[in-house]
């Protein structure tokens, strides 16, 4: 089949690693799979008009609002993946709940990460349930073998004689639902007293490179693009973090180049208000690299407390879950192996590839 697969695909996003695995699987059964980027794209007259001239027979999209209110309307069959915001945060507002609730039923089917995803979507829209699958996120890290970790530290800012220097590594985009200055304050307070602790945000910004490489301007009607990456929220990042020592901002790098960043690290954070299911935490328990998260449903859907990973209700507790596991080397131990064995229980590469390859039949 001739298959269009929407996503917001700024680069080194989760929407576009999940993006580019899935069209993978697809093309790999013989499917020839389109990704586009729903970014650029305004109303479903738009896709209407794209779907005549490259004559696909079918769709996809990931995020039910972003994604799917493009395909309304469709005179193709399609299907929903859930992205995690869109059931988390979009559903609260009546206008986006309404335009999600349609595209759901149109929907040949959709697939939540989660039990929970699966159980939120279902309450608000209970004739859905029947169609909506539960299919985790599978994983593959590729960490780059002439990754520069010298380079990595000096590019943050962080000095490198520095022989004992613990890194914490927040992977996310400056957005306000992954709340990337959550954890600064404390972080810094606690860089104060131990100069060899450091915390490293890293991930896609808002930079006048972007808007011009999507090719859209900014203005109200469109303010639906800036849910990806914020400008005032970006600026306001940039100055928090400035004037924060022990803090430091860097722009997005190649998946392979943050793979093998995530091996050098001492642990990676994960601080949002609300997760889908995040591949980061997923990649770095597959790296054998312990995880300290904010104890939310998305995140405590894939970590068990002191088993797999460290789950933290504020800030002070961070600090203290982070200074009992670099204090307790055993406990270190039991997490990396744990949370390796549950990747590769739950989240393999394989079962995706194979649940997409069947799911895909439905829209024939």
């Amino acid at each position: 089949m001739r298959l269009l697969l929407l996503a917001c695909l700024r680069a080194q996003t989760g929407n576009a690693t999940t993006a580019g695995r899935i069209q993978d699987h697809l093309e790999a059964v013989g499917h020839i799979c389109s990704l586009k980027d729903a970014f650029g794209y305004e109303n479903p007259s738009e896709i209407a008009n794209l779907i005549s001239a490259e004559k696909f027979e079918a769709a996809l999209a990931i995020h039910l609002y972003k994604g799917g209110r493009l395909l309304q309307g469709s005179r193709i069959p399609f299907g929903i993946i859930f992205g995690g915001t869109d059931i988390n945060e979009d559903i609260k507002h009546e206008e986006k709940h309404r335009v999600m609730g349609a595209v759901l039923e149109e929907a040949r089917f959709a697939v939540a990460f989660t039990e929970k995803m699966k159980e939120l979507a279902a309450a608000e829209w209970p004739d859905a349930r029947s169609k909506i699958y539960i299919q985790t996120q599978g994983i593959m890290t590729t960490p780059s073998a002439t990754f520069n970790w010298k380079r990595f530290l000096q590019n943050a800012g962080i000095p490198q004689d520095t022989e004992n220097v613990r890194l914490f590594l927040l992977i996310c985009g400056l957005r306000r639902v992954k709340d990337p200055l959550y954890l600064v304050d404390v972080f810094s307070e606690w860089h104060r007293r131990e100069p060899h602790i450091h915390l490293v945000i890293i991930g896609p910004a808002y930079t006048k490179r972007f808007e011009s490489e999507l090719g859209w301007k900014i203005n109200l009607e469109r303010k639906i693009n800036l849910e990806q990456v914020d400008p005032q929220f970006t600026s306001e990042v940039n100055e928090k973090i400035n004037r924060t020592p022990g803090v430091h901002l860097l722009q997005e790098i190649p998946q392979d180049d943050l793979h093998a960043a995530v091996k050098r690290c001492f642990a990676v954070v994960n601080s949002s208000i609300s997760e889908g299911m995040s591949a980061a935490i997923l990649e770095a328990m597959d790296l054998d690299v312990p995880v300290l998260a904010r104890n939310i449903p998305g995140n405590a859907a894939i970590i068990r407390h002191k088993d797999t990973g460290l789950l933290f209700t504020d800030p002070q507790e961070f600090v203290q879950l982070s200074k009992s596991l670099m204090n307790d080397p055993s406990l270190e131990r039991k997490i990396v192996t744990k949370a390796k064995a549950y990747v590769k229980k739950h989240h393999s590469w394989e079962c995706e590839r194979e649940a997409y390859q069947n799911l895909v039949l439905k829209l024939q």
